[in-house]
């Protein structure tokens, strides 16, 4: 299983200056196929300057939850130190 793409990335406005609230299409490569499915997702900085990534919701996808959920975060951890999100 590998993320290739959250693509038609949106930012949602949220009146709490520390959330940042997202929804995207995420393509996921399976084992023998590639899924596309809705993502929202929270950015919540916390009192110590760590960001926290929440999935709020996805779509149901042929594959465990845990590790897939794990591999999305670090995707859009990544996305967001390297300025790939939306402002």
């Amino acid at each position: 299983m590998k993320i290739i793409a959250i693509k038609n990335i949106v930012r949602k406005d949220v009146p709490i200056y520390y959330r940042r609230l997202f929804s995207g299409v995420m393509v996921v490569e399976l084992i023998s196929k590639t899924v596309e499915g809705t993502l929202e997702f929270t950015i919540e900085t916390k009192p110590t300057g760590i960001n926290e990534v929440i999935i709020n919701s996805m779509d149901s996808v042929d594959y465990p939850l845990l590790p897939l959920t794990r591999e999305i975060k670090k995707y859009i951890t990544v996305l967001d130190e390297n300025g790939g999100l939306p402002g």
